[in-house]
């Protein structure tokens, strides 16, 4: 076990986070205990003794056999509290609507956590609504608007992203990490990123990081199917975007007595 800050990890504590996440990037896909046994490299026995404790307090679900398990509803809860004890998502969400009443397309804000980003809120097209909810969903920071906002917000050698080949999502992704270097410095002297059908084929978005932090952590977007993004309409995002965003930094400057969470 690694230490952090002079205290040595907990090892059951180490194993039930990531039993959790592991559970929790499947997410309606079920696994067997065999599967997470040998996924997490966890003996049979200790691992069937750890979901069932879970499934007993909440955290795991498992189906009418007992023998699939998915993450279960406290997570859901945990989730929520997350989002709703956050004084800075709170604040942003009225801006989103604005955003989203003024352009008629999909606004996201997003949160850099490690190598990704994790979407914190969503508001739908007028055009198109979606049954899914994005909020919680994790991408690679290196294939999007709002994770390139993020990373071109950092010096190209503090770049929170792994060695060696990215993540594809797309044919159109910056797997290069010379070409991803290119672009981030265009970010940088344009003041926004854009993304052309990196993340979703089809979808182009441009990403705004929001400098209520430094480095910052979040950042805000708008995505429109490329198939009715016009010149003017690109022109009309960015600068209603640029505003909201100037809005929202007028609105979040560091208040005192507030816990500055990282």
């Amino acid at each position: 076990m690694s230490e952090v800050r002079g205290v040595r990890g907990v090892k059951s504590a180490a194993r039930t986070v990531a039993l959790l996440e592991l559970l929790a990037a499947r997410g309606e896909h079920p696994s067997r205990l065999d599967q997470l046994a040998e996924e997490l490299g966890v003996p049979r026995s200790s691992m069937y003794q750890l979901l069932q404790t879970l499934v007993d307090c909440g955290w795991v679900r498992t189906d009418a056999t007992g023998s699939l398990y998915g993450i279960g509803i406290r997570a859901l809860l945990t989730g929520t509290s997350y989002l709703d004890g956050d004084r800075r998502i709170r604040a942003v969400r009225p801006y989103l609507d604005e955003a989203s009443d003024a352009l008629g397309e999909t606004i996201h804000l997003a949160r850099l956590d490690g190598p990704d980003v994790v979407y914190l809120a969503t508001r739908e097209s007028h055009e198109y609504l979606r049954t899914i909810s994005r909020v919680g969903r994790r991408v690679p920071a290196h294939a999007g608007a709002l994770g390139k906002a993020l990373l071109a917000e950092r010096p190209d050698d503090e770049l929170p992203i792994p060695d060696g080949p990215l993540t594809t999502l797309t044919e159109n992704t910056l797997t290069d990490r010379a070409a991803l270097l290119s672009d981030l410095a265009q970010v940088r002297e344009r003041g926004y990123s854009i993304d052309r059908e990196e993340t979703v084929t089809g979808i182009a978005g441009f990403g705004f990081a929001l400098r209520y932090d430094a480095p910052a952590t979040d950042a805000i977007s708008c995505s429109v199917p490329v198939a009715r993004l016009t010149r003017e309409h690109e022109v009309r995002i960015v600068s209603v975007m640029r505003e909201v965003r100037a809005k929202i930094e007028a609105h979040l400057p560091p208040v005192a007595g507030v816990p500055d969470w990282r």
